[in-house]
């Protein structure tokens, strides 16, 4: 197998050099690079999770910082650490419950020689794995037994029980790297079937003769519609071009040859035609911890006529796209500025440029902004993966898929930076 730094750098280069763009395609490379650390990490029979946490974080800081607008490669590295602990979790409630059941076959009537009560590994599941996630209402209120402590049987040493302790931490590591493995498998197969997953919730919001609304070009958009079109659906769309890259245009000619019905118009031609919209149904670069969208420019203002007219507004997004940190984050950077190319031809307006007013700076300024920020307010419902969510339901969503204490990796690579 080639060597992981090699492939390391290669995946840097590429996201420097903005050969890899968009959500799924940075996610599934991310995903799949780190499948091939974890693989090729050489873990030590101590601290085994800890090994693959560290070697996945520094990879995960190059990656991060190869590419800082790409927030779906924080998330990735993000959720394979989460697996990391879940699956170390696992293997060490089962090896608890394992030593509970022999210590506790020998006498059942007795609790054991040392009078403490042998637990079940349901419960000492459940007391480990809420240190995984932040604390909700719901933790609040369950409560562990007051005698919930894990009982640890006493070594007698020897030179037969050493052996084969070493041969079981050996067979551990061995299970720990094999189920995680597994687990960021999975992750793919997810990441690679979003579209599909959400596309099957199509026909339960789009129905008969409606007029949906979208900016630009997703791709999740397009599945979304034509599943709903395969379903005998008859409606309408109306896509907004999304300049300067006028994305819109392939949307349409995408949809015209799926057979829906396609009206194409320009971004400031969206107030004018949102009355005659039953449903705006967009896609997101991002969607932050507060419901917040991180968006292709332009969809703000869709957001903000949608609401002055009363119609819902729609995302759907994969959940690669959940990002843990707010908008407020030092370390999130909202926006990219692309090239002025895109808006003015260099050589229709070089002479603009070159005359400076007295203090060297250009008359003429070309700003080309990539993203917009939606504020959750402007947020009706998310449809990903898992189904439906409200904007206030996604930070527990969230919560279900990162640790608390991998927040900061994005944080410590900013600093550095």
């Amino acid at each position: 197998m080639p060597d992981v730094q090699v492939l390391v750098n290669d995946v840097v280069n590429k996201l420097k050099k903005r050969k890899i763009e968009g959500s799924q395609a940075t996610a599934r490379h991310t995903a799949e690079l780190l499948r091939s650390v974890i693989s090729q990490q050489r873990i030590p029979y101590t601290n085994q999770a800890g090994a693959l946490i560290d070697a996945v974080k520094a990879v995960g800081e190059q990656l991060i910082a190869a590419n800082p607008v790409e927030l779906a490669v924080g998330n990735i590295v993000r959720r394979v650490l989460h697996i990391i602990r879940e699956e170390d979790l696992s293997l060490t409630t089962a090896a608890i419950g394992d030593v509970n059941i022999s210590a506790g076959s020998d006498d059942d009537e007795d609790e054991n020689e040392s009078g403490r009560p042998v637990l079940s590994a349901a419960v000492v599941a459940a007391a480990s794995r809420s240190t995984l996630r932040p604390p909700s209402l719901q933790t609040l209120l369950e409560e562990l037994p007051d005698n919930a402590a894990v009982h640890h049987t006493s070594s007698s040493g020897g030179d037969s029980e050493g052996k084969s302790r070493s041969a079981d931490k050996g067979l551990r590591s061995r299970k720990l790297k094999h189920d995680v493995i597994e687990a960021v498998n999975e992750l793919i197969q997810d990441i690679n079937s979003c579209h599909e997953q959400i596309a099957e919730q199509a026909v339960e919001h789009i129905h008969q003769n409606e007029v949906i609304l979208t900016l630009g070009r997703s791709r999740t958009v397009m599945e979304f519609l034509c599943a709903a079109k395969e379903k005998k659906r008859s409606f309408r769309v109306f896509v907004a071009e999304g300049a300067p890259r006028y994305q819109g245009h392939v949307l349409a000619k995408e949809l015209v040859a799926r057979g829906l019905q396609t009206t194409v118009i320009t971004d400031s031609a969206v107030f004018a035609m949102i009355s005659r919209v039953n449903m705006v149904i967009v896609g997101a670069h991002a969607v932050m911890a507060n419901g917040g969208l991180i968006a292709p420019v332009g969809l703000n203002m869709v957001a903000l006529a949608a609401q002055r007219h009363a119609v819902p507004f729609v995302v759907v997004a994969g959940s690669h796209k959940l990002c843990p940190l707010y908008p407020h984050n030092p370390e999130v950077l909202l926006n990219e500025l692309k090239s002025p190319s895109d808006l003015l031809d260099f050589g229709e307006f070089s002479d603009c440029l070159d005359f400076g007013s007295g203090n060297g700076e250009p008359l003429l300024h070309v700003v080309n902004p990539t993203f917009d920020y939606v504020p959750p307010k402007l947020v009706s419902l998310f449809i990903t993966d898992t189904g439906g969510h409200n904007p206030s339901y996604m930070y527990r969503l969230i919560a279900d898929y990162y640790s608390a204490d991998d927040m900061v990796i994005q944080g410590k690579q900013a600093a550095v930076n």
